[in-house]
């Protein structure tokens, strides 16, 4: 099978890049944050609203059959994208925010005093937070694994495993300076001490591999935004038996079986985990959007959008005064980097200038900036929308805001 893709026929699919700002055609590569939307998953939700907007799970009417109909055949969809073995492994969340929180707080009842948890420093504070203030709540321990090279200390990771490891948690991409990182190997050595592996999947979802069997991981997370859907959805995927184990982080309506005045008992996988009405519109965003991933070809989307990122690394390294964050062995979708003497948001603010739209600030990575001696630094992350005159038109605006940006300061 052919791997190209035809770079032109996928711009002209996304709308939004047709537009100027400040009078010159709009470059995005801010693509970390969010991807943009392309005309087929906008057809597939305008044709929700506008052909059977209903309720899903909730009635045994026309409309609310063919949206729940098609709110699983997105779960089915997301399903094989992972390689999950079992639609109940699929959860609806809101984002992977939401899905590392419902982890989260569904392992809290069981975590003791002096149990630990180990994460790393280079997790976005979404694969964090939830778990510093897990164990400040729980009186448990919250060990952290040093990067190296901008990459995750694999060895020091393993050393810091032992029979009181409950659970450790890792982006599969740092989105900050794109290092992937080998879930396979990390969740052997986890599982050898008894411990779950949970996966911030957020920024390599698009980029790579998500068999979830094949990694063996116990849980997966990643957004809808990042993947060309809607913002407000993203999936949790948890092996049965963990996703069996957690306790429910919300309760309501969809979730339950049977409701009591003193108790109740909760609908099987994967509704028990589903209070409320969820998205489901987004979800059904999220199974055009896969559709169209591998419509397009998802092996060639990878080989173009490493090209992209290899590119603006050589030429970013050609560049006066521009440093490279980090130099890890294998990087994905993204890049950062600083400029002596410039601050990223001055640096961001005279490329929007130029039609060029980038990512300035801590990136919700401030235990990793820190690790740098860093507080803000600039991120690129190409699509494979991007082209190589993007690139171009990149590192001609840093080295024209650069020049700027020293002679205001007397450099």
């Amino acid at each position: 099978m052919c791997n190209v893709i035809d770079v032109a026929q996928c711009r002209a699919d996304f709308p939004i890049l047709e537009q100027t700002v400040h009078g010159v055609p709009l470059v995005y590569l801010d693509n970390g944050a969010t991807t943009q939307l392309p005309r087929q998953v906008l057809e597939a939700m305008t044709a929700h609203y506008t052909q059977y907007n209903a309720n899903v799970h909730r009635g045994i009417h026309t409309l609310s059959e063919r949206a729940t109909a098609h709110l699983e055949e997105a779960r089915e969809t997301v399903r094989v994208f992972l390689n999950a073995s079992g639609l109940e492994e699929i959860i609806f969340t809101q984002g992977t925010t939401d899905s590392i929180n419902t982890v989260a707080r569904g392992i809290a009842p069981m975590l003791q005093a002096g149990d630990e948890i180990v994460v790393t420093q280079l997790e976005h504070h979404a694969n964090f937070l939830p778990w510093q203030q897990l164990c400040l709540e729980r009186s448990a321990v919250l060990r952290v694994a040093p990067q190296q090279n901008g990459a995750l200390d694999v060895a020091a990771f393993r050393a810091l495993l032992g029979p009181r490891t409950r659970l450790a948690a890792v982006t599969q991409v740092s989105n900050v300076t794109g290092a992937v990182h080998p879930i396979g190997a990390l969740a052997s050595f986890v599982h050898s001490v008894g411990g779950l592996l949970l996966v911030d999947g957020a920024q390599a979802v698009r980029h790579e591999s998500t068999d979830v069997q094949a990694m063996d991981c116990d849980f997966y997370c990643f957004s809808g935004h990042k993947m060309l859907a809607p913002s407000g959805i993203g999936v949790l995927y948890g092996k049965r038996e963990c996703l069996a184990s957690l306790i429910p982080a919300r309760y309501g309506g969809g979730m339950v079986d049977i409701a009591g005045e003193q108790s109740s008992t909760f609908s099987p996988l994967p509704h028990r985990l589903e209070a409320g009405t969820g998205s489901y519109a987004q979800a059904i965003g999220l199974g055009a959007a896969i559709r169209y991933l591998n419509a397009v070809g998802r092996e060639g989307i990878a080989q173009w959008e490493h090209t992209l990122l290899d590119e603006t690394a050589r030429q970013l390294e050609m560049l006066a005064g521009v440093t490279l964050l980090g130099s890890p062995a294998h990087r994905a979708g993204c890049l950062s980097f600083r400029v002596d003497g410039v601050h990223p948001y001055d640096l961001a603010s005279l490329l929007d200038k130029q039609g060029v739209a980038v990512r300035s600030g801590n990136h919700c990575a401030q235990p990793l900036l820190a690790s740098f001696g860093l507080e803000v630094v600039t991120r690129v992350s190409p699509a494979f929308y991007n082209t190589r005159a993007e690139i171009d038109a990149l590192c001609s605006g840093i080295r024209r805001a650069t020049e700027i940006l020293w002679r205001w300061s007397g450099r």
